[in-house]
């Protein structure tokens, strides 16, 4: 397996390109972040952000993300344009041997969160979803008509007695944290705002959502095709509807629907085990088993669930999903891929989410994406495969 570190380029990243050379990584996961969602990724700019990388030592590996327009994801009439710019991105990619593309179909949002210092037992913090405080934000302060609905009985009395109690700095944090998931994005939405974003997807159900899905599908998979290109969806975070929004990348049933939609080795997954983790429903060992041959790129972190739907990073091996056994099956497809030929068996994967550790908090870095939080998980995702490949070359 590939160690890779994401990275959000010179101009946002607090962190430097020998600053990761330093935590063992060999490969970089970064995007364009500056450029607007829309507009074609100029192969000029590819080059140079190749050539900085490449300077220091790493490689490219992953494109993290080529972001999809709202308007595909609501499925608007007349999308020529955008669809002309996106595969004329992945052409500039493809020619500055950039291959394998993350991305994902989240409307409005990607990850949500309502707290990003949550404090850990042991010092330091860690980013947390609690279903009391976002039921509050849906409740009482965006006054989305349905969102009782959501939610149990148990945490809509939370929420209302956090509510009344919350000061408006505390409810100001709160509409920060839900915004943070967006890194890099244009977009940072008022209360006003994200109603009004909300609103353009009045009447888009579940089912409409996946055929726009399906219609970007066909509009790029068979160029990824053409060019040698990897798509891999990212998995819905959290991994139910959120918002009143449909999240259609949740579970096994949706991936295999994706993987299906277009039958092609270029439409793949990024297995995230945090994000499929969130939900207890969800198998990851044998979700990781099942779909190996399709998984393009994997993010490998964990988490802790409590029962009423809250959850937070936990150490990537200190959650409730085993990660020896995920590790195990991405071994095991390696494996299969080198037995087969393949050029490139290796599956890239990348610590997600860490822990704020140590003076990670005077770094002042993107939410979730700490310096040292991240390395202490990929020297455990280390020792991890390390012992996995011990024990099957002994």
């Amino acid at each position: 397996m590939i160690e890779s570190w994401r990275w959000y380029g010179p101009e946002l990243d607090t962190i430097s390109l020998p600053q990761i050379v330093q935590t063992g990584a060999s490969g970089i996961v970064t995007a364009l972040h500056e450029v607007a969602y829309g507009e074609v990724w100029s192969r000029e700019a590819i080059t140079e952000r190749r050539a900085r990388i490449e300077a220091a030592g790493l490689h490219w590996h992953v494109v993290e993300s080529l972001p999809i327009h709202e308007r595909i994801k609501r499925g608007e009439s007349d999308l020529s344009a955008l669809f002309a710019n996106y595969r004329q991105s992945m052409a500039n990619l493809a020619a500055e041997g950039i291959t394998t593309i993350c991305y994902n179909f989240m409307p409005v949002l990607d990850w949500t969160r309502t707290d990003l210092t949550a404090p850990l037992a042991t010092g330091g913090s860690c980013l947390r979803f609690e279903a009391y405080r976002m039921a509050a934000f849906e409740i009482h302060m965006l006054k989305r008509e349905g969102a009782e609905d959501d939610y149990t009985p148990d945490v809509c009395a939370r929420a209302k007695t956090w509510f009344e109690g919350s000061t408006q700095s505390e409810r100001d944090a709160l509409l920060h944290a839900i915004m943070s998931g967006l890194p890099g994005a244009y977009d940072r939405y008022d209360i006003a705002g994200l109603r009004d974003q909300l609103a353009l997807y009045d009447g888009i159900d579940r089912d409409e959502i996946r055929r726009n899905f399906k219609r970007f599908l066909d509009e790029v998979i068979p160029t990824a095709e053409e060019l040698g290109l990897r798509f891999c969806v990212h998995p819905d975070d959290p991994p139910r509807d959120i918002l009143g929004l449909p999240r259609v990348v949740s579970n096994a049933e949706d991936i295999d629907w994706i993987l299906r939609a277009h039958d092609s080795p270029a439409n793949g997954l990024t297995l995230c085990t945090g994000s499929l983790g969130a939900n207890p429903a969800n198998d990851l060992p044998a979700i990781a088993e099942r779909f190996a041959p399709r998984i393009h790129f994997a993010h490998l972190r964990n988490v802790r669930k409590d029962p009423d739907g809250s959850f937070e990073e936990a150490a990537h091996l200190g959650g409730d999903t085993d990660m020896v056994a995920v590790a195990a099956a991405l071994l095991a497809e390696e494996t299969r891929r080198a037995s087969e030929g393949r050029a490139d068996p290796q599956i890239p994967f990348r610590p997600d989410h860490g822990h704020v550790l140590l003076d990670d908090a005077t770094r002042g870095s993107f939410p979730g994406y700490p310096l040292i939080g991240r390395m202490r998980g990929l020297a455990e995702m280390r020792g991890v495969i390390a012992g996995l490949r011990g024990r099957r070359d002994g």
